[in-house]
């Protein structure tokens, strides 16, 4: 099937443009020069005889040396000659580029790929990114707290709480002076701590949570965890101990999918009671849900 005429002139045209465009492979090594012509010196040189050309040369045309601006353009384009030949890794792929100039795409790729990639060390790299992301962390964590703060201040439960408070300090007589806004301030202060039990979802970031720490102690934390597994396995799979409160607590925490704040923000007595309950059994949860639905429907 022969090739319709003006998709066939329109080939050649592409290929011309490309031709004159696309600079050839050597040039983005030493633009149009010959890196070994720039520094007097056969391709197949050693290393000993590419470095003294390199120091004949440079002493020559040194700006220091020879203050003709010819000369200083020289100088730059015998260092740069110097720099991809005193590689071993850059001189082969200018070698290269030599033997195959068609192949342009992939020796420019090659070009770049060696002079503008990735050649900081990876570890500085990771600590900087975990020192970035925990920063960002920590603040996201701290707005969200302070933006929970904030609201419960609003809500009617606080401001009788504070009243409460104000009421019984003041021994029951309330202050209508112009500097009892301080004292409303610093009984807000007071109950800031108290607060922070009622905040749901939010609460102080600290150092310890942070994703560049927890990277740094993760050896730390790896061997805590098969120490506890460790003690786990002998203590209630091959002595077969009853389970302590804290592991209990553990087991109807998991069982019953409830975060580790919403768990230790329970009254007591309901800790013993789900504890009591053995919800690790699975006939225990599934009665105890099942209680809950009921419960539920019927408050409806």
């Amino acid at each position: 099937m022969a090739i319709p005429a003006p998709i066939s002139r329109g080939a050649a045209l592409l290929f011309l443009i490309l031709c004159f465009t696309i600079a050839p492979s050597t040039a983005i090594y030493c633009d149009e020069d010959d890196c070994y012509d720039l520094l007097g010196v056969s391709q197949n040189a050693n290393t000993s005889e590419i470095k003294k050309s390199y120091y004949k040369l440079s002493l020559k045309h040194h700006p220091d040396k020879n203050p003709d601006p010819e000369s200083k353009k020289l100088f730059v384009k015998i260092a740069n000659a110097y720099e991809i030949l005193k590689d071993e890794a850059t001189r082969e792929q200018y070698d290269y580029a030599i033997a195959h100039p068609e192949e342009v795409f992939y020796n420019t790729a090659r070009y770049y790929h060696a002079y503008y990639g990735h050649k900081t060390d990876p570890r500085l790299v990771l600590v900087g990114l975990l020192i970035i992301v925990s920063g960002f962390q920590y603040m996201n964590q701290l707005t969200r707290f302070n933006q929970a703060v904030a609201t419960v201040k609003k809500t009617p439960a606080y401001r009788n709480r504070l009243k409460a408070l104000e009421f019984e300090r003041s021994g029951g007589a309330t202050s209508k002076k112009k500097g009892n806004r301080h004292v409303d301030k610093k009984l807000g202060e007071d109950l800031s701590e108290e607060l922070e039990l009622d905040i749901k979802g939010a609460k102080i970031p600290t150092v310890w949570e942070l994703i560049g720490v927890q990277f740094v102690i993760l050896p730390y934390t790896v061997a805590k965890l098969l120490l506890w597994q460790g003690r786990w396995l002998w203590r209630y799979k091959l002595k077969g101990a009853s389970y302590s409160f804290e592991d209990a607590s553990y087991l109807t925490r998991r069982s019953l999918g409830v975060p580790l704040d919403s768990w230790i923000n329970l009254d007591e007595s309901r800790k013993e009671d789900l504890v009591g309950r053995q919800m690790w059994v699975k006939s225990n949860l599934e009665s105890y849900l099942t209680e809950m639905r009921k419960e539920s429907k019927r408050r409806r």
